[in-house]
């Protein structure tokens, strides 16, 4: 009797977790060999991310950092650095991150999602990304003078993202900048100044 409940207990299997079998690679009465995946289990309901980076980015990231996804509906999808890969592709030269999704929203397994890691915060001035004109290789604003009249300031320019751009130098914190209409003006053109619920 023992030696049948033994048996019996080789013959079942248990879940370490509740979850949602994700997919099986045996047929029931198939016999199996060690270390031979049967089944994959999403525990809990819970999905990760993985990201390839370079290891230039790679080495910038740690675990607990947040990450910010986009679902197919478009909606964000927030998550948690969990590990990163030790160890580079010989390849390809790129890591893995693991990030956990505890609420994957929209998101099913096997699907592709773009997504960005918050490295840290840092204050930065910004105008928005209309208002900065790239002429003759050069990345240039207008900022308003004397009498309305604008003036053509080269900037150089940094990070981007969420419809603005990083102003790293060029600019002054009181400085007026165009933000409609700049590709259109040249140095020394006058302006008519208009609330911004106006501007269109």
């Amino acid at each position: 009797m023992e030696n049948a409940r033994l048996r019996l207990g080789f013959a079942t299997l248990r879940a370490p977790d509740d979850g949602v079998i994700s997919a099986r690679h045996v047929q029931p009465g198939q016999v199996v060999q060690t270390a031979v995946e049967m089944l994959r289990l999403i525990r809990k309901g819970r999905l990760e991310w993985r990201a390839e980076l370079p290891e230039a980015d790679l080495i910038r990231v740690e675990a607990g950092m947040p990450v910010q996804l986009q679902g197919p509906d478009g909606s964000p999808v927030m998550g948690t650095v969990r590990a990163v890969s030790p160890s580079l592709d010989a390849t390809s030269r790129t890591g893995t991150v693991y990030a956990d999704l505890p609420d994957p929203g929209a998101l099913r397994a096997g699907m592709y999602a773009q997504g960005d890691l918050v490295l840290g915060e840092r204050s930065a001035r910004t105008v928005p990304e209309q208002a900065v004109v790239e002429r003759d290789g050069h990345r240039y604003v207008f900022v308003l003078g004397a009498g309305d009249i604008v003036a053509q300031r080269r900037v150089q320019t940094g990070a981007r993202g969420g419809g603005v751009v990083e102003i790293r130098d060029g600019l002054q914190d009181d400085d007026q900048v165009v933000t409609q209409g700049a590709g259109f003006l040249t140095d020394g053109d006058r302006v008519r100044v208009v609330p911004a619920g106006d501007a269109g």
